[in-house]
């Protein structure tokens, strides 16, 4: 029942079953966001509009965000994946590969545009 009153509500598919952490947001409500129920995000991180974080086709695993991650608006995180702490995903990205710490991706599908970065200078 949780789940379907996130989606009437939202507008999106974000499972109850789903680990987020703590202090983690979601711009504008959360709007158009789908996320796997078995996808890990991190604490304090910050989910744009229509972002989606899933598998891939014929490939096992999920991401893994970890702490203080920016996901700009429309960026698609699929797969095995991990992003590391602090990282920025730019807006309708398609990650694919690790991202290392403190990064910054952009493109389709992403590339490390910037390294050494702090997350709080993008909030």
């Amino acid at each position: 029942m949780c789940d379907l009153l996130i989606r009437l509500v939202h507008n999106s598919a974000v499972f109850s079953e789903t680990s987020i952490g703590e202090g983690t947001k979601f711009a504008y409500g959360g709007i158009g966001v789908v996320i796997h129920k078995k996808a890990v995000i991190g604490a304090n991180c910050v989910i744009g509009s229509n972002v989606t974080i899933g598998g891939r086709s014929k490939m096992e695993g999920l991401p893994v965000i970890g702490d203080r991650v920016y996901i700009a608006t429309g960026a698609k995180l699929l797969g095995p994946i991990v992003i590391g702490d602090d990282s920025v995903i730019g807006a309708n990205a398609v990650v694919i590969s690790d991202v290392p710490s403190g990064s910054v991706v952009v493109g389709v599908p992403a590339r490390i545009i910037k390294r050494d970065i702090k997350s709080l200078d993008y909030y």
